[in-house]
């Protein structure tokens, strides 16, 4: 009688063929239309800030896993997919010493000094932004468009002074901004690209964009129902935010409820530091504030071990 012979191995026993590498690749494939359109918008100096941010990323990682004597696994794409969120964080007009030392700061002080991918706390990219904005203040807030300095909307929408963009114009990215944050569009066909490649899910973008829809038309810029919800939703960092910072795996909770929750707070935060604080933006913050509550979230949206003892 011949015996049949099982190889027996640790968990998990359910696999996927998914990678790191397979899914950074189409998150860089996501970010290509935003990519283009900021290069369309912003010109040369775009796509110079760009190319150093992701290049300081990626020699950031290789520096830190050879002096640490790792194995070097910038070909996993995670550096790239952190270096060009970056620079889509940033002013076309920036000096292009900056996307460098913010390249080394998200990898080195955000990322490695945690553990490396899977292992940081809060989003390297969203944390490297904050440290240039807290430090360089000045050349973190001037805009520019077609070489001359613009307000962005939401700083127009904050000050109550200036012309305000057509909503065509918001929507197609033909405004003063951020690289990667203007063109709503772009951003959008992006997201759902990586929706339908089930990269991410639709919980948390569609809790965060929504839950800002909302409570901008209730709260008003000026008492309720002042605001255009829509215009709002379209301008500022919310659509690169929702779909490319709040979905990041490491940094955002698995649990199905635990993603709507994330997500509803991540809204309430940046609507109220939009209308209410002395920053006319708050999708950064408040992902980076969230971030720091996805270990709680995650402990009581956890599914119950069946069988397990109370």
């Amino acid at each position: 009688m011949s015996e049949t012979l099982y190889t027996v191995s640790s968990s998990p026993h359910i696999r996927s063929k998914d990678t790191v590498a397979g899914i950074m690749r189409d998150v860089l494939i996501a970010l290509l239309p935003a990519a283009i359109a900021g290069i369309y918008f912003f010109k040369f100096q775009a796509l110079l800030v760009m190319v150093i941010s992701v290049a300081s990323c990626i020699a950031a990682e290789a520096l830190w896993q050879k002096c640490t004597h790792k194995p070097i696994a910038i070909n996993d794409y995670s550096a790239a997919v952190t270096g060009l969120l970056l620079a889509f964080n940033l002013p076309p007009s920036i000096p292009l010493w900056m996307p460098v030392v913010g390249g080394f700061f998200a990898i080195i002080i955000v990322k490695q000094m945690f553990g490396g991918i899977g292992a940081n706390f809060v989003n390297p990219a969203l944390a490297a932004r904050a440290f240039l904005l807290a430090s360089w203040p000045v050349q973190m807030t001037t805009w520019t468009l077609n070489g001359v300095t613009t307000a962005t909307p939401l700083g127009i929408l904050k000050s109550g002074q200036g012309e305000l963009p057509s909503l065509a114009n918001v929507f197609i990215g033909n405004i003063g901004g951020c690289i990667g944050e203007t063109s709503a569009l772009a951003l959008i066909l992006g997201g759902l690209y990586l929706i339908y490649k089930r990269v991410i899910s639709w919980r948390i973008p569609t809790a965060y964009i929504g839950t800002v829809f909302v409570l901008t038309f209730i709260l008003g810029r000026n008492g309720f129902g002042t605001a255009n919800p829509v215009y709002e939703i379209f301008v500022g960092g919310l659509m690169l935010g929702a779909f490319f910072m709040a979905t990041d795996y490491t940094t955002s909770p698995i649990t199905p409820k635990g993603q709507l929750i994330f997500g509803l707070g991540c809204g309430i935060i940046a609507t109220v530091i939009r209308i209410f604080g002395g920053y006319p933006e708050g999708v950064s913050y408040s992902i980076l504030f969230m971030n720091l509550f996805v270990p709680l979230i995650e402990k009581y949206t956890a599914p119950k071990v069946f069988g397990g003892v109370k």
